[in-house]
């Protein structure tokens, strides 16, 4: 039974508010499908709150492994494939920017790499953006003494670390992981690590390897000992 209202009605207006109806619920079941596939999505972007900053959230995806992957390739290839991205860390825990919640936070994180039996060689990098009420150096100096308390064999390593400890303090929201091989992938900078070592030579004749240094060392000394012995045998 229709009311008065609907009785007064053409056949016109009420086809119009059918269509109204069935293109609201196309639209209802559009945006639930929409919102089921981006919560299967592999990769998806978030916002981060900084300048130059993009988070990808991974579905099923070990970022450590995922990041590692491509940066062997890359540093095994030597082969370009980004011109935009400088670098490209794992992030695989978050809590509060504050003291307190890292120091808690971390002594679960770091088991896994840390915790007796588990051992290694460390360092820890930070680094903060839009946050200028945390310390460096207090930061560092206390997530080193959390890994030291894990296990009394983990030492500090600025070097060649076995493990990287990545700290970034982005807002009021502290991003942390721990890499391999963050030395030899240059800091996981994309730019870099495809550069040869000739390259990086030319770039930074500074950096030379301690094996350049020691073969450059021997040939002075060599060549020293050649000299030595002419002026020997002169004085004869």
């Amino acid at each position: 039974k229709f009311s008065d209202h609907e009785e007064r009605l053409s056949g016109s207006d009420r086809e119009e508010d059918e269509d109204d109806v069935e293109a609201a619920l196309k639209k209802e079941v559009g945006q639930i499908r929409a919102s089921t596939e981006q919560k299967l999505r592999r990769f998806q972007s978030v916002e981060s709150g900084a300048n130059n900053v993009v988070f990808i959230r991974t579905q099923g995806i070990e970022p450590e492994n995922l990041v590692h992957h491509i940066l062997k390739d890359m540093h095994t290839t030597k082969k370009k494939k980004t011109r935009v991205i400088l670098r490209m860390l794992p992030i695989s825990g978050t809590c509060k920017a504050f003291m307190e919640d890292m120091k808690k936070y971390t002594e679960t994180f770091f088991e896994p790499w840390f915790k007796a039996p588990n051992k290694g060689t460390f360092q820890i990098v930070y680094k903060a953006r839009n946050n200028s009420h945390i310390s460096r150096e207090e930061v560092i100096k206390e997530l080193a003494g959390i890994v030291g308390s894990l296990n009394p064999e983990n030492k500090v390593d600025l070097n060649n670390p076995q493990y990287t400890v990545v700290v970034e303090i982005i807002k009021t929201v502290c991003c942390l992981s721990v890499v391999r091989d963050y030395v030899l992938f240059r800091k996981y900078n994309l730019q870099e690590v495809v550069k040869s070592n000739k390259e990086d030579a030319q770039q930074n004749p500074s950096n030379l390897t301690e094996q350049q240094n020691s073969e450059v060392v021997k040939a002075e000394t060599e060549e020293d000992e050649k000299r030595s012995k002419e002026v020997k045998e002169e004085n004869k």
